[in-house]
């Protein structure tokens, strides 16, 4: 899932093992991308686990969550961004609010096993 607000931008989905950043789009809007691919959104499925790193201080410190940790991507039926991760502790931000700059690695997604070559074969 992409976030509408990124729906101007090329996009691919995302890949379990894969390192993507957060990163502040020229329209505003906060998505991943792939290093060197920041013109392209980089679609998180839907209870999609994440391992979060670089998270801001000023993000630990007003949420309480941890600058390094695994959290669960899910979209927010509120508001104007709906792309959002959920933490350990039970808060909820959207990727606006958690900023640029966050590394993340896909480490379980419910689509994983539809992208390798591998589970095509076995059909």
């Amino acid at each position: 899932m992409c976030d509408y607000s990124l729906e101007m931008y090329h996009s691919r989905p995302a890949t379990v093992g894969e390192e993507y950043v957060s990163h502040r789009f020229p329209s505003g809007s906060v998505g991943f991308v792939a290093a060197g691919e920041t013109s392209v959104a980089v679609c998180m499925a839907c209870d999609s686990r994440l391992r979060l790193e670089n998270v801001s201080e000023h993000v630990q410190r007003t949420y309480g969550v941890k600058g390094s940790e695994e959290v669960v991507f899910i979209r927010r039926e509120v508001g104007p961004h709906h792309d959002a991760v959920r933490f350990s502790n039970g808060a909820e931000l959207t990727l606006q609010q958690l900023g640029p700059n966050v590394s993340a690695s896909v480490t379980d997604a419910l689509t994983a096993n539809a992208w390798e070559p591998a589970t095509a074969a076995a059909l």
